[in-house]
């Protein structure tokens, strides 16, 4: 079969089309291998390094060489590894080659204006710059403005990890805080403090948010005295939204519980409580809840406020990664979150994992089965008829040592001294038993 010279044309055009895909698949594919390396070599996760490539392909435009350079002049700040592996997949902008030969040629500067700098000052200064495209000696400058405003360097250090955005803040802005804080009552020594403590505080707004909230605060019957000394105890009730104070004080109103837990959730005033109310409501949110439910979970179980917020963030990182439940099942389980971790939550998920493994168990237990019932419940349920479970369990095991209370023989001090009858006794009791008959 003869092909014409249209037909000929045709296959020339789909040969060099072929052999121009097959040589950018080629030359990608290489690209890809040597960008693997390099990465691999600065210590990235070989397991993420594929997704990190392919959710930006614009590194496979950078020249290697400078890519290289990049990567070193970052390493060179002695970020650490893990932090510094952080900041790539989160701010791959920051490999620019322009943009970090700028900040390796002012970072000295930086660093004798902040000699207190930490590597997660640097990772949050090193994004906020390359968001708002700033180098070190514009952010130099921004801390000149803060040290002249009275803020020590440990201070300074503080805010510019804590809360970067002050760079691009207008000085006028910053004032307006500090003389705010000033007006309220703060004292001058107590301000730097304050700040260094809640650096965002810099950047709320002083009409539109701080004194809205203070006025809300007065609202609800607590003095100005009382509102500025647990705000320098606690500078982030600054934080608070409008309305959350006012939330928090209609559950504690609200909560039914034994008057110990009461003295423990009221043990250092209605203000602190209410925070710590805030605090808790957070730490849910933090997990996945709406603040709806948050409140909901505190309502119904009100140690949690007396708990420590660590205590809580453990048994819910359990919940979730170990024991693979979803954080809504704490709507219908609260308990979970008040009841000992070490003595009655891990020792019992170990008999049920263990019962599971064995077989022992038909149907789906829940969270609510385990967490429930009473010790002496669970015991006798899951543990009393396997022998094998009692030193998983622990609380009721045999090998258990049983303390005693009291020394041995301290009934005898106690026992009623007897005397010695006599046969007067002898006849005066007899007469009154004849007289009984």
């Amino acid at each position: 079969m003869v092909l014409g010279t249209a037909a000929w044309r045709n296959v020339r055009i789909l040969r060099t089309s072929f052999s121009l895909s097959l040589s950018f698949s080629t030359t990608h594919y290489r690209k890809q291998i040597s960008l693997a390396n390099l990465f691999k070599m600065y210590g990235f996760p070989t397991s993420h390094i594929l997704t990190f490539l392919s959710q930006n392909p614009f590194l496979f435009n950078y020249d290697l060489a400078h890519l290289h350079k990049s990567l070193a002049t970052l390493f060179s700040f002695r970020i650490p590894q893990k932090n510094l592996v952080s900041l790539i997949r989160d701010c791959p902008g920051v490999l620019e080659y322009q943009f970090l030969r700028n900040w390796e040629l002012g970072f000295s500067e930086l660093k004798s204006r902040v000699p207190s700098h930490s590597p997660l000052m640097l990772v949050n200064l090193l994004q906020c710059s390359r968001r708002f495209q700033l180098d070190p000696v514009e952010i130099s400058r921004k801390v000149e403005i803060l040290k002249g405003l009275g803020f020590s360097g440990a201070v300074m250090a503080r805010v510019l990890e804590g809360f970067p955005s002050v760079v691009v803040m207008s000085e006028r802005e910053i004032v307006c805080v500090i003389e705010f804080l000033v007006e309220f009552g703060v004292p001058s020594d107590e301000v730097d403090r304050v700040v260094g403590m809640y650096p965002r505080v810099l950047g709320f707004g002083v009409e539109d948010r701080l004194k809205p909230l203070i006025q809300e605060l007065k609202g609800l019957g607590f003095s100005g005295r009382e509102v500025r000394k647990e705000i320098v105890r606690e500078p982030r009730i600054l934080g608070m939204e409008i309305g959350e104070f006012s939330r928090c004080l209609k559950l504690l109103e609200s909560l039914k519980c034994r008057e110990a837990i009461k003295e423990r959730i009221f043990g250092e005033g209605l203000f602190r409580a209410c925070f710590e109310v805030k605090l808790r409501v957070d730490c849910l949110c933090g997990h996945g809840l709406i603040r709806r439910d948050a409140f909901k979970v505190l309502w119904k179980e009100p140690r949690l406020i007396a708990y420590d917020v660590e205590d809580i963030e453990k048994k819910i990182e359990f919940l979730v990664h170990r024991m693979k439940y979803g954080v809504d099942c704490l709507l219908d389980v609260p308990e979970y979150l008040g009841v000992n971790f070490e003595k009655q939550i891990v020792p019992r998920y170990n008999v049920m994992e263990y019962l599971k493994a064995k077989g022992a168990i038909g149907l789906e237990v829940g969270l609510k089965d385990m967490i429930k019932p009473t010790r002496l419940r669970f015991y006798n349920l899951y543990v009393k008829p396997y022998p094998e479970c009692e030193k998983i369990y622990g609380r009721f095991s045999g090998n258990v040592e049983v303390k005693i209370k009291h020394p041995a023989g301290l009934w005898k001090l106690f026992k009623p001294q007897k005397f010695p009858e006599t046969d007067e006794d002898v006849k005066n009791m007899k007469s009154f038993m004849e007289s009984l008959v």
